[in-house]
């Protein structure tokens, strides 16, 4: 079971069939203890990759498709834009790729007014242990710099813009 997800009446059953648990694990950050927490070179390069796409997003004014997010740029991001929508998610999350187009859309639709990212959770625990991501996709609302809103759950694109629309 996922980080986050206890149900012990289910391991019982679980183990009770001969079969072994592991509850309240992320796959990605065990992985990661195993072979060491991160390469600060590798993290340092996708930083300086980031802002130099941010910039040149920037540089044309506005930007109009999600920007990726990671623990190593989230700091960084976040001051640089006033309101940005940041859309929490995993490759493996049924409900994440339901909500993906509509990010995108969104993205487009309100671009000048909103900025949308995309932060993998697996990918930066961080980041996602530090806004206590308990549940995927959850949408992060931040305005200069501060989380205002979310939204969990793949929620509807009209329920979404109703949301958006109280902080322009």
């Amino acid at each position: 079971m996922q980080l986050g997800i206890v149900n012990r009446s289910a391991a019982e059953k679980a183990q009770k069939a001969g079969l072994s648990v592991v509850m309240d694990k992320c796959i990605m950050q065990e992985h990661k203890h195993l072979i060491g927490e991160e390469d600060p070179e590798l993290e340092e390069i996708k930083a300086k990759k980031m802002a130099e796409l941010v910039k040149e997003s920037q540089g044309k004014g506005r930007i109009s498709a999600p920007i990726t997010i990671t623990d190593a740029n989230f700091s960084q991001t976040v001051e640089e834009h006033a309101l940005i929508v940041i859309d929490c998610w995993a490759a493996w999350c049924g409900p994440c790729r339901m909500i993906a187009p509509i990010v995108e859309e969104l993205a487009k639709e309100y671009a000048g007014k909103a900025v949308f990212g995309k932060l993998n959770v697996d990918e930066n625990p961080r980041t996602a242990s530090r806004f206590n991501i308990m549940g995927i996709p959850t949408l992060l609302i931040v305005k200069d710099g501060r989380e205002i809103d979310r939204i969990v759950g793949a929620a509807p694109k009209p329920q979404i813009e109703s949301k958006l629309k109280n902080y322009f």
